[in-house]
């Protein structure tokens, strides 16, 4: 630990000086969350829907009004030929269409079954898969509505309820938890706390790191009497204590802006953060004995930001993945982080049940401060 308060002092005084840094610091994490965290949004509504009602009766318009009451259509166009049909759908000015027949009001009145056609748009399978699943929920709910008119007639029903009213038989009572809105940024905000942390810390350690190699002050450093540990803590304490201060920066906008809640620890948030801070740094660290210039720095850095976004269950469930991607995913320090920030912040998890994720945090903390400090001691030596 030879030299390490004057390479400690050496540090803070060349970020202060160093505008870029702290600008990149604090800026651009504020900027990235504020951006991504209203860009991001999968709550699907509003799909424009094509109706084409041959039958136009009251009946017919009960099952438009169904779906345009799930908030998740809007009808867009009110066509009155196949060929208008057509067209709303393979322009693409509407993602579903759906098509009343001339005899729907009469079969129904018939008490026979009646049938209406729905196309969807399968280009966006996103958009396509939510709209399958509300159009068939929706005419079940319709369907269900009047079969129960139907059934209250009746001196025998299959069920009824507490007040004696027909039911259906089976009454499935769900309840949300932790998210009970279905609020996307609860979701996505947590995650992405991590993945913008990791980029600005990885960036920094790597960038500084490399840039002292171009300018060739780091040489100067290795010849001095100071010890590699010294050397090591010194440069990188004063990056800890500034993304101790980012990660209390995100965390305030995610609450302030985005309302999103921490219902768990937040004291013990940030210790299990500091594991993931030191991680993050060591990375850089590890990116900056392997570049030699800032471009490849930016370059490496790149190579592993990727994976991290697609492979982490920040975007995409990991459960899904094939198996050598479901692999891969457990040497991303960010996997473990995410699991850890949404436990926290949205499920107040505590200690025991963060246990697999902290092992495996702590776990890839360890190999690549080995790695990082194997490779920094042979430059030095």
């Amino acid at each position: 630990m030879n030299g390490f308060l004057a390479i400690l002092l050496k540090e803070f005084a060349q970020i202060r000086r160093d505008r870029g840094t702290i600008l990149f610091i604090l800026f651009i994490p504020v900027i990235q969350l504020t951006i991504f965290g209203y860009a991001i949004e999968v709550t699907i509504e509003n799909i424009p829907l094509a109706v084409y009602d041959l039958d136009g009766h009251e009946e017919s318009r009960k099952i438009v009004d169904a779906l345009v009451n799930t908030r998740t259509f809007r009808v867009a166009e009110k066509v009155t030929s196949h060929e208008q049909f057509r067209r709303a759908l393979t322009s693409g000015r509407c993602r579903a269409g759906l098509l009343i027949p001339a005899d729907y009001s009469d079969r129904l009145l018939a008490r026979e079954q009646a049938h209406v056609q729905v196309l969807i748009d399968g280009s966006d399978s996103q958009v396509a898969t939510t709209a399958l699943n509300t159009i068939n929920l929706a005419v079940l709910q319709v369907s269900i509505g009047r079969a129960r008119a139907f059934g209250e007639t009746l001196a025998a029903a299959p069920a009824r309820d507490e007040r004696g009213d027909t039911a259906i038989p089976i009454d499935a009572r769900t309840r949300l938890l932790f998210n009970p809105n279905l609020e996307s940024a609860n979701f996505f905000v947590p995650g992405l706390i991590a993945i913008i942390l990791q980029i600005v810390l990885v960036f920094l350690t790597s960038f500084s790191i490399v840039r002292e190699r171009e300018f060739g002050t780091l040489e100067q450093l290795f010849v001095t009497p100071v010890g590699r540990a010294g050397l090591l803590f010194g440069k990188l304490i004063p990056y800890v204590l500034m993304s101790v201060g980012v990660l209390l920066m995100v965390l305030t906008l995610m609450t302030a802006l985005f309302g999103v809640p921490i219902h768990g620890s937040l004291w013990l948030l940030l210790a299990l953060s500091s594991i993931f801070i030191v991680t993050a740094l060591a990375l850089g660290l590890l990116i900056s004995t392997v570049a030699r210039t800032q471009l490849q720095a930016m370059q490496l850095s790149f190579l592993v930001m990727l994976p991290s976004v697609l492979l982490s269950g920040f975007m995409f469930p990991r459960s899904e993945m094939p198996l050598p991607l479901y692999l891969i995913g457990f040497i991303l320090p960010v996997t473990y982080f995410i699991e850890i920030l949404r436990g926290v912040i949205l499920r107040a998890a505590d200690l025991a049940d963060l246990i697999p994720h902290i092992l495996g945090l702590s776990a890839v903390c360890l190999i690549v401060m080995a790695l990082s400090l194997t490779r920094f001691r042979k430059q030095l030596d």
